[in-house]
């Protein structure tokens, strides 16, 4: 069923009834009863202390919760000047509709500025409220992403694919595209408001690199704020990250055809400028089960071997062939070897009309080798170490965009018997 409003009637009458508002700070949740409370207290007190003379909205939009997420979102006290909104959005659910939800209550209200954070924060201080808005508010900026301080093994997915392939097509170093924690002033919210993509998987997953992608080449005025450490539940790579890996690249490469016409054009990037400063924190540890991720590649290549032959080209199945063949303490896909992949597989996933969800499940084994390989490259390094490494891979990413140019075109050999990969899934 389409709908035409993610907000039910009851919400949008206390909407009415509220009738402005400076500031929305919309709180995505879906089963978030043990963090929701300390999000909010965290929010409203950042709202009163940085912002006591502005009039604000919190609105907790979620997703029909089992546990008693919207129950603890209700208790929680509030200071001055601050309305809350807790209600179950309509649509399909996801953080899309979720935040199609906070848009339409930021329309609304005439809020100037719009704010989103996730609901399993443990590390949000009130100080978080103050580094997302301040550049809407006061410095003119339409949309803000998030800069964290992140354990090395952690955002494995930004660091090898989403952070690599916005930059090198778009054009824009912004470090964590799908942070999860973003700011909007009232007219770039209303545009996403306005896009036809509610009936889509967008709305379902992909938000975060939709909105991010959208801010680019609408030629929105677009910053990052440094937030500090981030401590979420964060995911072992071998364990949880694979559906996420198929969502995020489905949308990904999706807006890859549908801004063709722009990212071709894009050579190079520019940096984006950075508010705030990096307090020094360091990250938890993040767990990651290194064996696992060895085992799954290789049980990935029994199984998927003959069908990743005749979709990558005789170079790249080399570099898988010889990475299934080490140790998992040497195990390695080299940069070069995984940008061409990722590139040939947005041309696969271009071309074939049909199975792709499935073209992206049969891959997911090569992203957890290039995790375990990164693992293997910077188990010694520290913090700057390797990020020094993610920064190396992403300008290896800009320097042969031709590459993916080319392929995509037509002009040079595209990976072999892209079709006749398919057909036998």
């Amino acid at each position: 069923m389409s709908y035409d409003t993610a907000l039910r009637g009851p919400v949008a009458e206390r909407i009415g009834e509220i009738a402005g508002a400076d500031i929305v700070v919309g709180i995505p949740c879906y089963n978030s009863e043990r963090t929701i409370g300390h999000v909010i207290e965290m929010v409203s007190q950042g709202l009163w202390h940085h912002y006591s003379e502005r009039d604000a909205v919190i609105l907790v939009a979620d997703g029909g919760s089992t546990d008693d997420t919207r129950e603890t979102a209700a208790r929680v006290p509030l200071e001055p000047r601050q309305e809350r909104l807790v209600s179950i959005y309509r649509g399909i659910g996801g953080k899309g509709t979720a935040l199609r939800s906070i848009f339409e209550a930021g329309e609304r209200l005439g809020a100037r500025a719009c704010m989103v954070v996730d609901s399993d924060l443990r590390s949000i201080t009130g100080d978080w409220v103050r580094r997302l808005l301040e550049p809407v508010l006061n410095d003119g900026y339409d949309f803000v992403a998030p800069i964290y301080t992140r354990h090395k093994y952690d955002g494995t997915i930004t660091n090898n694919i989403v952070y690599n392939l916005t930059r090198a097509l778009y054009g824009r170093r912004i470090r964590q595209p799908i942070g999860g924690d973003f700011a909007f002033s009232r007219a770039c919210s209303g545009y996403f408001m306005r896009q036809q993509i509610w009936d889509t998987d967008i709305a379902r997953f992909g938000i975060d690199i939709w909105m991010t992608t959208g801010a680019l080449i609408t030629g929105a005025r677009v910053c990052q704020a440094r937030l500090g450490v981030k401590v979420h539940d964060a995911k072992d790579p071998a364990a949880h990250l694979g559906p996420m890996f198929r969502q995020v690249l489905y949308t990904l490469f999706s807006l890859m055809e549908e801004n063709e016409l722009y990212w071709k054009t894009v050579v190079g990037s520019e940096p984006t400028e950075v508010f705030g400063e990096d307090d020094g924190a360091q990250p938890e540890p993040v767990a990651v089960n290194h064996a696992a991720l060895c085992r799954t590649f290789r049980d990935g290549h029994r199984r998927f071997g003959v069908l990743w032959q005749q979709i990558f080209s005789p170079s790249v199945y080399a570099g898988i062939e010889q990475a299934a063949l080490m140790p998992d303490d040497r195990l390695r896909i080299d940069i070069d070897i995984w940008v061409r992949l990722l590139y040939e597989l947005a041309v696969t996933f271009h071309l074939w009309r049909s199975h792709r969800y499935k073209l992206l499940e049969l891959s997911t084994p090569l992203y957890l080798a290039r995790v375990a390989s990164f693992i293997n490259d910077t188990r010694n390094a520290d913090s700057a170490e390797a990020e020094q490494l993610v920064e190396e891979q992403a300008q290896a990413f800009e320097d042969r965009k031709m590459i993916l140019i080319d392929l995509w075109d037509g002009s040079a050999l595209q990976p072999p018997a892209l079709s006749e990969g398919l057909t036998s899934l």
